[in-house]
């Protein structure tokens, strides 16, 4: 599928890893406007232990010298707050900052939920030509950094010299190092969640 006009996404970034940087190639080299919205933008945890200026240096450092059409956007979560559970909250915040598009991008079961309505919604995978997909997740990239393994072959070499000139992978180690690891028999990596675990991730402070 070829997406044009003025297009939108969100994901975490956390960290920009090789999956999403081809996602983000692609819709940049295809639509008119690309509008980037870094999600959970304000929360600093396990699951998002880089700052949403840290993904949006990731992501310049990354597209910059290739792309000129796309901008960034930050996105904060609120169903952790009791009243705004439902992601009602959520979904009129995303309207008010990306306003009119031709297409929304997400794979992410309750995004699509929310936003089905709005948008016309397509996944990311169908933006990639066949032979190109590169099945990651940012949890997979986390894990390994916490194991002290080689991680860096699974994120741009942009992404990987920002986060290790930063010494942003020794901070992660030594903040979110363990708790990564104690959680790593609860975590399925390699595949995508469903409804439920997404919502679920939205109620974390």
């Amino acid at each position: 599928m070829k997406v044009n006009g003025r297009v939108g996404l969100i994901a975490r970034f956390k960290p920009l890893h090789n999956g999403a940087y081809k996602m983000l190639e692609s819709v940049c080299s295809q639509a008119d406007e690309v509008v980037i919205g870094i999600g959970s933008s304000n929360k600093y945890n396990e699951r998002n232990p880089f700052t949403a200026d840290e993904s949006e240096d990731m992501i310049n450092a990354a597209l910059n010298q290739k792309f000129s059409n796309y901008k960034i956007i930050h996105i904060p979560d609120f169903a952790h707050i009791p009243e705004f559970s439902n992601g009602q909250q959520w979904k009129k915040h995303v309207i008010d900052k990306f306003g009119t598009l031709d297409y929304f991008i997400s794979s992410n079961p309750f995004v699509r939920e929310l936003l089905k309505d709005t948008y016309t919604l397509v996944y990311p995978f169908s933006l990639i030509p066949i032979g190109g997909h590169i099945q990651l997740r940012g949890t997979q990239v986390r894990l390994e950094m916490a194991k002290g393994n080689s991680w860096e072959k699974l994120v741009p070499t942009e992404v990987a010299n920002y986060i290790k000139s930063n010494n942003l992978d020794q901070r992660f180690v030594k903040e979110f190092g363990l708790e990564t690891l104690s959680n790593l028999a609860n975590l399925n990596y390699n595949g995508s969640e469903n409804f439920k675990q997404e919502k679920e991730h939205t109620l974390e402070n």
